[in-house]
């Protein structure tokens, strides 16, 4: 470097490398360290909307009809810089939809397309996403139209299912209500990998039993959103193809029959791309020069050609009329024989046998000349897996069936994470309650609380059980998809009531007092579950010397056995719960990362899942009635001893055989409490020690019970979305 250089270098006004992704975070350093980083993936810092913003409130404003018209407009005004395949958008905001909201997974609840994800990383570049930059794009005019009253997500899922209606199909309904993130879910678990398509064997105890799949997955590779089109691993094998179909669609919440529906659906309009070489491709969008201004994938021989596209290497439309809703779909695939082939791109695919010109579709931008059809492996599964077969027959047999069945399907998988239909908004919102709905009736709101409240304090439960039934009712809500919670009371069904983290037992015990004073007053059993835990609660604040009353709102109701669809409910299930120090087993993930899921998605910043933690402890809730953090010689009073003694240098941690830890005094070694991982970690994790730290000090017990009452009703309430 020469003296000009140095100079150049000296003024520069930041640290290269500081502001890209090759600069080294704390992470980097440190891999080993508690990330904190998914309490904090929606900070209020990355929304330019501000705190007052209320889209729910906003899209109830918006003239529904007009948008629809746009919508539908738009779908038929092909555009030079990447022109529509027959002049029709149908089948790419189709596509678009569905990969926005495909990325949906039972487990967890993740993914989906209730907040508009996939306009950032990783969702946004991956190789299955091929080009669907592109349909955003063309969705610009209307979002920039409409503006705060009309979300991404909304609009995505709103432009396939107009797509369908354009195409002809009556399709089930559709609900507005889905608000925008601003920051990518970068902590969200996509899989280990490190490359794209990697072999999915690593994804799998053994790739030839789809059921073994690492949970929470869904998808068979990274960087799809199924499977795999050209067979497993890349390897047609229709069979083999149709069981990691099974598997995958499972988990993402569709029986078979929904399977098939929206497989021979999805495929019933549009095309593959892939008549080119996808060498030539640029790179995704989050890798594309700064001059694509987000685009991906740059085609430099697309040359205005909607024929010139290549997105996942499959080449060819499925029916002879693919921008049409009909039974072209069953046509094509039953009424001929087919041969594995390659597509211009390399990619296998399967073609017709025998096939007459005036049986095939046109080409996509010279609709005057037919070109050859294809089916995917997954295509081809539909017809030799004698499962999906045996469906399609009756697809067959009854069109108006298939047309049904395929609406519901695609209301589901657009729908899936919105919520309960309480949440629904919009005119073409359906009215039918649906199963997986997880619907709940209305609940009374005239009973007389203060008596309900008398007579629980009246019935002999003991705090702890008051205080850990109400959270084991209401832990079950995830964000992610809006379900579980409190209301309904569905602890005291199957699956719930028999779930090990409920103590079964304990839990029958406790239901058998409060259901009878629900009857008695009128009130829900849902509400006298919350109720009761506030009592506890209120108590142990009287016992720490303070005069709190925890707020409450009226109106749950109680769901029952027929109301609940009980194998959907068993992914909500807790394996661990740090807030009651309990773990069903042990497994690979830590305690404290399993705290931090939990948290996550019951909607809790980190500083209200320290404030939960140390109050439950001192309340003496525990999992089992354990002494494991419970840092007080004053148990049931919610008092700060649970910082207080966890950040006293008169007690040293000492690890003993079984995985937990004894506090012990440094001078005598006598062992003062017991501990695990999910307590010691608040110690040792810098930014955990610096919440816990703030209500260990002396002035902060009182801010300690307001905070902790503030955490409790928001975790109480989470399902509540009639409050918000």
């Amino acid at each position: 470097m020469d003296g000009n250089d140095m100079d150049r270098a000296g003024k520069c006004p930041v640290m290269h490398g500081g502001m890209t992704a090759q600069n080294t975070s704390v992470m980097d350093w440190w891999p080993s360290a508690l990330n904190l980083d998914i309490l904090h993936q929606h900070d209020t810092k990355t929304n330019p909307m501000g705190a007052g913003f209320d889209y729910r409130a906003e899209v109830q404003k918006l003239d529904f009809e007009a948008v629809k018209a746009d919508v539908k407009a738009l779908l038929t005004d092909s555009q030079d810089w990447w022109p529509a395949d027959w002049g029709h958008y149908g089948g790419l905001m189709i596509r678009l939809a569905w990969h926005s909201a495909g990325s949906y997974r039972l487990a967890d609840g993740r993914g989906g397309g209730g907040a508009g994800n996939i306009r950032f990383a990783p969702i946004n570049s991956w190789p299955d996403n091929g080009n669907l930059d592109k349909a955003r794009r063309l969705l610009w005019p209307v979002k920039k139209k409409y503006g705060n009253r009309l979300s991404w997500a909304d609009l995505i899922l709103l432009a396939g299912t107009l797509a369908y209606e354009d195409m002809g199909l009556k399709t089930f309904g559709f609900s507005f209500g889905r608000q925008d993130i601003w920051h990518p879910e970068i902590d969200t678990y996509w899989g280990a990998e490190k490359e794209w398509l990697a072999p999915s064997d690593t994804r799998y105890d053994d790739v030839a039993k789809p059921d073994t799949m690492e949970n929470p997955l869904a998808a068979v590779q990274m960087g799809l959103i199924y499977v795999n089109p050209e067979g497993v691993n890349g390897n047609p094998d229709p069979l083999k193809t149709g069981a990691q179909i099974r598997e995958t669609f499972a988990r993402m919440a569709m029986d078979d029959e929904e399977t098939a529906a929206l497989t021979c659906g999805g495929h019933t309009v549009g095309k593959g791309h892939g008549n080119g070489d996808a060498a030539t491709l640029g790179a995704e969008p989050e890798a594309s020069a700064i001059e694509n201004q987000g685009f991906g994938w740059v085609n430099p021989n697309l040359g205005g050609k909607a024929h010139n596209a290549v997105t996942s290497g499959i080449e060819g439309a499925w029916t002879k009329n693919p921008t049409k809703w009909d039974m072209g779909y069953f046509d094509m695939l039953f009424g001929h024989d087919w041969e594995l082939t390659k597509s211009p791109a390399g990619a296998n695919q399967w073609r017709p046998v025998d096939i007459k010109p005036e049986d095939m579709p046109v080409d996509p931008t010279d609709l005057t000349t037919p070109v050859m059809p294809m089916m995917t492996d997954a295509d081809m599964a539909m017809k030799v897996d004698p499962t999906y077969r045996a469906i399609c027959e009756r697809f067959m047999a009854d069109p108006a069936y298939f047309d049904d069945c395929f609406a519901r399907a695609w209301f589901k998988l657009t729908h899936r994470d919105l919520g309960p239909r309480t949440r629904y908004v919009g005119p073409d919102a359906p009215a039918e309650d649906l199963i997986w709905q997880d619907p709940i009736p209305a609940g009374n709101t005239g009973y007389d609380v203060a008596a309900v409240k008398a007579k629980i304090a009246a019935s002999g439960l003991s705090l702890a059980d008051m205080v850990a039934t109400a959270w084991d009712s209401a832990r079950t809500y995830r964000g992610s998809d809006m379900r579980g919670g409190a209301n309904g009371a569905r602890i005291r069904l199957a699956p719930q009531k028999d779930w090990a983290g409920n103590e079964p037992e304990r839990l029958a015990r406790v239901l058998s007092v409060l259901e009878p004073i629900a009857a008695e007053t009128g009130a829900s059993v849902a509400d006298v579950i919350v109720l009761a835990g506030n009592v506890g609660v209120e108590q142990a604040i009287k016992a720490a010397g303070f005069s709190v009353v925890v707020p409450f709102a009226p109106g749950r109701g109680d769901a029952t056995d027929d109301m609940t669809d009980a194998a959907s409910f068993d992914v909500l299930e807790p394996l661990a719960d740090g807030f009651r120090n309990w773990s069903k087993k042990d497994y690979v993930v830590t305690p404290e990362e399993m705290m931090l899921d939990r948290a996550q998605l019951m909607g809790l910043s980190a500083p209200e899942m320290t404030c939960l933690i140390g109050g439950m402890r001192v309340m003496g809730t525990n999992h089992g009635g354990t002494g494991h953090g419970v840092f007080t010689d004053r148990p049931g009073a919610l008092t700060t001893d649970f910082f207080v003694n966890l950040t006293d240098m008169s007690y040293k941690w000492v690890p003993v055989a079984d995985g937990t830890y004894e506090i012990q005094d440094r001078k005598s070694g006598a062992v003062k409490w017991t501990a695990t991982r999910a307590d010691l970690v608040f110690g040792s994790n810098s930014i955990l020690r610096a919440y816990a730290e703030v209500y260990a000090q002396d002035d902060n017990a009182e801010k300690f019970v307001r905070d902790f009452v503030a955490a409790w009703t928001k975790v109480m309430n989470a399902d509540r979305f009639d409050l918000a």
